[in-house]
């Protein structure tokens, strides 16, 4: 019984360490793509995301603007319903694919120092920093 004991503390105590997406920490923020792993970011376009009120979502994607709607459910985010301009940029073409591929795979996120990590579960989408309002 000691065990079982001792075995849901242990459970207790990691699932408490486990992160929550606040919506408050993201409502009215505006942020600037600063790594994607696995690609070099082009150094003459930028991409960024910005939260508006009821976590209306919009940004760059080196080219094109897109749009949305984050939605956070038991602590987890996804972006829904994007859509997109449909320019054709050869120069940015590449990182804008990875960038909107990576961007529909977000189910989670967390603040820290400025900066904004985008997850799929424990694997690292994409970082950005807090653009000055």
């Amino acid at each position: 019984m000691k065990n079982l004991s001792f075995l849901a503390l242990i459970i207790l105590f990691f699932s408490s360490c486990l992160e929550k997406t606040d919506p408050k920490m993201l409502t009215n923020t505006k942020w600037e793509l600063v790594a994607l792993p696995g690609l070099t970011l082009p150094e003459n376009a930028k991409a960024t995301l910005l939260f508006a009120d009821s976590l209306k979502v919009s940004g760059k994607a080196f080219c094109n603007n897109y749009g949305g709607k984050a939605e956070i459910i038991d602590g987890k985010i996804t972006l829904k319903n994007l859509y997109s301009t449909k320019m054709f940029c050869q120069e940015t073409a590449s990182a804008e694919s990875a960038y909107m591929k990576a961007i529909n795979q977000v189910n989670g996120a967390k603040v820290e120092n400025n900066q904004l990590l985008l997850t799929d579960g424990h694997k690292k989408l994409m970082v950005f920093k807090k653009m000055k309002e």
